[in-house]
């Protein structure tokens, strides 16, 4: 027999038809059976409503939900577009999705701002007890006399409960009102749309004619004491009561179209404007745990076995429907536009605009065509479906890959995949990128490395070290550990200090480990952040093989690119290892005990800068603190912008061989305020924030009284510098300034 397939936007349209259907059921059902409450304390469903306009209700309420699911379902057709994308639910993975669904439902992502993530309580939660309350009236409305619920103190509860939410939601939105159109903050001022005022008056028109048709109905009742609990429809009644029954009749049918009209238009805007994210954001949060960890790439099959057509994103078919279907998540409230690092020092790119204009594209080309996540300028025109009618490659080339898009998002969009598929298009199709990436390209071609060194100079940092074991590929490894230096610390002068400060602190810890020298390659980080994913894999297959050939379990890195690439995305080639960070490994070891830090102190002002790839990619915060932290006599503070919303150094994503020509650098903006703190050593645990730091520093005219270190020559200084006299002091911490 044949499997019939249903597809995605079949269900949400068999869910219209069964909601449209159950709609006109619901008025049909108690006109048949002529069920009536009876109970003194308790109100009619349709008080003062005629028969026409019963009827006209059902069956408009059963066509507006067959339309908005209709709507719905064409933009759901648009999803279909994109490629397969595994986020199905498991029983490894239920549990984190279950919890990513009830952080955005309970309004947990958007409190991070706490002024926007209250005033966005008041109206969602507002909205839906609002919602419920009419949903819990029309049930109440189908049941027999003997099963139905609303009366008595039921009632008293249920008239409290929904009047103290309706204020809520009113509040909420004319809190939004003044936020958009009187304080204007940056991020939303520059994306306001038409549409955000029609979505907020019909919002408030809803509350406000809810409580006014409450009002209207309690004074045509007479005012009865039973609606004392009622707390704003019935004060509200009492200033009709002067008023004729034909003349409160007539308002109150007149008040009660004014409020079915807002609702029905309401379901129309849903499918249609931004405000969709009402439902899916939400969802999206469900569906954001993915089948790979949270720093590595969406993995391609080999490159070097397979044959694809195109790599890469470049028309909407090439993105996956998870992609496409966070434009529709997207609620346009610009938090990763506030933390790109890229946008906040001028360059073009603008991550909540990345979104959009997929988005735009998908809507633009689709069939049917729909409405874009926003409404756009009348000249903007798209004849073709590629997303580069509305990006430019300066946008995606602007990025530094730091993640804090993704990280503040509050409904989890996954904006960092979609730009890095995009830069493997440019990178491999069309061989557009910088000029100085196909330098570096040469460089990891040529010589494995990304500075065009000498392979064979790659353990000459530690010449001047005693006790430090040179192994090559050809047999086991024999060490506990394998100390992967890196490119930079194996050939940059100033991080060739950090791995004899890592391989020195080691060797006091009494580790047993051993360095490749020549035979380490570069992981290919920087090729793959920069699309070119051939070369990425070319080197990514050497170092597996060698690696697995030593027998190699476990990794220990200086570098948080080497640690995120070979922790992460090695496995999707066969090479699974166990890899810390140097951070992660002298934590441990001091904890221990097996570091002895008895004594060693430094009594200086000392401010730690997060590593992008380390923080958001790898969530590792606290070891390079606590390492740091255990020294005597130090005080520790903080930068305002720091763990979580750290900012980037700016030379992830390649940018450290790439030059930035447009605004300021992204490092002066980030040493400029490490400076502040009136710190006298910036800590750092890369070597690319090293560079980067210190030439901010530099720049500043900074370097003769702030010193720039990784955080294993802070220790080793401390260590070295030991006086046995010397009574211990206290590490102590300031906050960020």
């Amino acid at each position: 027999m044949r499997k019939i397939s249903v597809k995605p936007h079949q269900v949400v349209l068999a869910v219209g038809v069964l909601a449209a259907l159950g709609t006109i059921a619901s008025g049909i059902t108690p006109r048949i059976t002529e069920w009536e409450e009876v109970s003194p304390i308790s109100r009619e469903a349709f008080v003062d409503i005629p028969d026409p306009i019963y009827w006209l209700f059902y069956a408009v309420a059963s066509l507006a939900l067959f339309l908005c699911a209709w709507l719905i379902a064409q933009r759901v057709q648009n999803y279909e577009r994109g490629k397969p994308d595994d986020r199905r639910t498991t029983k490894k993975n239920v549990h984190r999705r279950m919890r990513d669904f009830r952080s955005g439902v309970w309004m947990q992502t958007l409190l991070r701002d706490p002024a926007a993530g209250v005033m966005h309580s008041f109206i969602y939660f507002g909205f839906l007890v609002l919602f419920a309350a009419t949903i819990i009236l029309e049930i109440d409305h189908q049941l027999p006399d003997n099963l139905k619920f609303l009366h008595g103190k039921v009632y008293q509860a249920y008239a409290a409960t929904a009047d103290v939410f309706g204020v809520i939601f009113v509040v909420g939105i004319l809190w939004a009102i003044v936020r958009r159109y009187v304080q204007r903050p940056y991020r939303i001022r520059i994306k306001t749309k038409p549409e955000d005022a029609v979505v907020l008056g019909t919002f408030l028109v809803i509350g406000l004619t809810g409580f006014l048709t409450e009002g209207l109905r309690i004074a045509l009742e007479g005012t009865p004491s039973i609606e004392r609990w009622s707390v704003v429809g019935y004060p509200i009644g009492t200033l009709f009561e002067g008023w004729g029954p034909g003349t409160l009749s007539d308002a109150h049918r007149g008040m009660w179209l004014v409020h079915f009209a807002a609702f029905v238009a309401f379901l129309i805007l849903l499918p249609t404007t931004k405000l969709r994210h009402m439902v899916t954001s939400p969802m999206n949060m469900y569906l954001g745990d993915k089948d790979r960890p949270k720093g590595a790439m969406k993995p391609l099959p080999n490159l070097m076995e397979t044959e694809l057509d195109t790599f890469g994103a470049v028309t909407i078919e090439d993105f996956t429907w998870k992609q496409l279907f966070d434009t529709d998540a997207c609620t346009v409230c610009g938090r990763c536009t506030s933390v790109c690092p890229a946008h906040a020092t001028g360059k073009p790119l603008d991550p909540r605009e990345i979104v959009l204009k997929v988005g735009e594209v998908m809507a633009a080309t689709g069939d049917p065509k729909v409405s874009p996540p926003v409404s756009v300028d009348h000249d903007i025109s798209i004849t073709a479906d590629s997303v580069f009618e509305r990006i430019t490659s300066e946008e995606l080339w602007a990025c530094t890959t730091c993640k804090a898009c993704d990280e503040i998002c509050p409904v989890n969009i996954e904006i960092l995949d979609k730009i890095l598929d995009m830069r493997r298009y440019l990178s491999l199709m069309e061989s557009d990128f910088p000029v100085e990436l196909g330098n570096t390209y040469r460089s990891m071609e040529n010589t494995s490395n990304v500075y065009g060194m000498n392979q064979g100079e790659r353990a000459d940092w530690a010449k001047d070290l005693e006790g430090i074991d040179i192994v090559d590929t050809s047999g086991p490894l024999g060490h506990e550990y394998l100390y992967w230096v890196g490119c930079a610390g194996s050939f940059d002068d100033r991080n060739k200090k950090t791995s004899r400060a890592v391989a020195k602190l080691l060797q006091r810890a009494g580790i047993d480990f051993a360095i490749l020298g020549p035979s380490e390659l570069c992981t290919g980080d920087p090729a793959r952040r920069s699309g070119n994913e051939y070369l990425f894999q070319m080197l990514a297959m050497q170092n597996i093989e060698a690696l697995n050939g030593l027998g190699v379990t476990k990794i220990v890195t200086q570098c948080p690119h080497c640690f995120n690439t070979m922790q992460n995305e090695y496995p999707q080639y066969g090479g699974s290892f166990e890899v810390v960070h140097h951070s992660q490994l002298l934590m441990e070891l001091i904890e221990d005990g097996r570091l002895s830090m008895q004594g060693a102190s430094l009594d200086e002002r000392v401010t730690y800068h997060d590593s992008c790839y380390l923080g958001r990619h790898n969530d590792v915060y606290l070891a390079p603190r606590k390492v740091i932290g255990s020294l005597a006599g130090i005080d520790i503070v903080e930068m305002p912008r720091n763990g979580t919303t750290g900012m980037c150094c700016g030379a992830g994503g390649a940018r450290m061989w790439m030059e930035e020509r447009i605004g300021k650098k992204v490092n002066d903006e980030r040493s400029e305020e490490a400076l502040a703190t009136g710190a006298s050593r910036i800590a750092v645990a890369c070597p690319f924030c090293f560079v980067m730091m210190e030439d901010g520093v530099k720049g500043h005219g900074r370097d003769d009284d702030v010193k720039v270190q990784d955080i294993a020559e802070v220790l080793l200084e401390a260590i070295e510098g030991l006086d046995a006299g010397a009574a211990p002091a206290t590490a102590s911490f300031t906050p960020g300034l």
